[in-house]
């Protein structure tokens, strides 16, 4: 395999790769239909797709709205990561943010994700509070961190 990356904005025919990297990846994946309007209804949404030789290994989803940007979610196939390949992934989203006119990005990541934090700090990405309970499948709570592209 090749360890080029790529990174592109998602289409629709990319929903089932990405939804299947989304069921790998989390307790409580969004579902194929939730793709399919994001893609399809969601005018706010812009996914930025990681793609090797190998086909799509991650994706980033934005919401743009105005001047600001969240992450709705970032994964990378689990025999994937270890390569930095969320790191690119994320300055890629990052990117395609300010592309759009975005001044400021939010996400939230469960407290316990050290590594997702660490990451996310080492980009500039700040802690803005904590979001008690947020994670459904266990209420763990969640961190809010956020970026201003200004700064």
């Amino acid at each position: 395999m090749s360890d080029e990356v790529t990174f592109r904005k998602m289409t629709v025919a990319d929903v089932e790769a990405v939804y299947q990297i989304e069921a790998v990846s989390f307790t409580l994946p969004w579902t194929k239909e939730a793709f399919y309007y994001e893609m399809l209804e969601n005018q706010h949404a812009y996914y930025v797709l990681a793609e090797t030789a190998d086909g799509i290994v991650g994706y980033c989803g934005l919401w743009l709205v105005l001047d600001e940007c969240h992450v709705t979610n970032i994964a990378i196939l689990p025999d994937q990561r270890g390569k930095k390949l969320g790191e690119k992934l994320m300055v890629a989203a990052m990117d395609a943010a300010k592309e759009n006119g975005a001044k400021t990005m939010t996400l939230e990541a469960r407290v316990s994700n050290t590594i997702a934090r660490n990451l996310y700090e080492k980009l500039g990405f700040k802690n803005g509070g904590i979001r008690k309970s947020y994670y459904s499948d266990n209420f763990e709570d969640a961190i809010v961190m956020w970026v201003n592209f200004d700064e």
